[in-house]
């Protein structure tokens, strides 16, 4: 594959000399590698014309802003590497962290040399590789459907109509998806983690799994067993009315405001 990879080069910089060690890499792999300075393109038509001239099939960039901005567009693939001033200096610009956003959404990769580079990266942006990952794998499972953001009601209207709902969490604080399911009567699978099962008790208003195979056996459970549909989507309804009332929810944040219209000693 003939490869561009867009670094900033000056010398004796260390973004330079991880430039020349990636580059070594990709062409002992067999790659035609051509390695450009992004300080010598001013914009990404200059890098478009550069593509087409040099029959260019796919792209690298050192530098999530610097070389990453001049990727956007332009019709190949391309992988980011994270440089350190990206991550350090430029994300905390707005117009800057912005456009790096945009980059990642079209990035095929992203590389992130140390822990702390990637939790400050996810930290800021949604991780849009692991969002690529997820809808090419949702296209190959028949019978799986990712569906874009909509409104309230009709959301309620679609859960309504499922056998039950599923929370795959790894983290959760209170889980509005999963209340509004036991509220709309419909049954709740969700992943056994402190904010799920604080919620959700097992067999009683829900179905609490901690991996795939509890998972489908639980499902297929639940699919075969009227019963305890039954008996999990009641004490879901009750459990919700009771303990997570929004009549009494706004009480309270009614009276809660109150306090800040006392002084202290009130």
């Amino acid at each position: 594959m003939r490869l561009l990879f867009l670094a900033v080069l000056r010398r004796h910089t260390g973004n330079a000399v991880t430039a020349q060690r990636v580059r070594d890499h990709l062409e002992a792999a067999g790659h035609v590698c051509i390695l450009k300075d992004a300080f010598d393109f001013e914009s990404p038509s200059e890098i478009s014309n550069f593509i087409k001239a040099e029959n260019l099939e796919a792209a690298v960039a050192l530098h999530l802003y610097r070389g990453g901005r001049l990727l956007q567009g332009n019709g190949i693939p391309f992988g980011i590497i994270f440089g350190g001033t990206d991550l350090n200096e430029d994300v905390n610009q707005g117009d800057k962290n912005n456009v790096m956003g945009k980059v990642l959404e079209e990035a095929r990769f992203a590389v992130a040399f140390t822990e702390s580079m990637k939790e400050t990266a996810q930290r800021q942006w949604v991780d849009p590789v692991f969002t690529r990952e997820v809808k090419a794998k949702v296209k190959r499972t028949p019978g799986v459907r990712l569906i874009r953001e909509m409104a309230q009601e009709d959301l309620h209207a679609v859960m309504k109509n499922c056998f039950a709902l599923v929370n795959s969490s790894v983290s959760e604080g209170m889980s509005a998806a999963i209340l509004e399911a036991m509220d709309l009567e419909v049954p709740v699978l969700a992943r056994n983690i402190p904010g799920n099962s604080a919620v959700v008790k097992h067999e009683v208003t829900g179905l609490l799994f901690s991996d795939p195979q509890e998972f489908v056996q639980l499902a297929k459970r639940l699919v075969s067993d009227p019963a305890l549909e039954k008996t999990i989507i009641a004490n879901g309804r009750e459990y919700v009315r009771k303990y997570h009332s929004w009549q009494e929810e706004r009480q309270t944040y009614r009276q809660l405001v109150r306090t800040l219209e006392r002084s202290p000693e009130d």
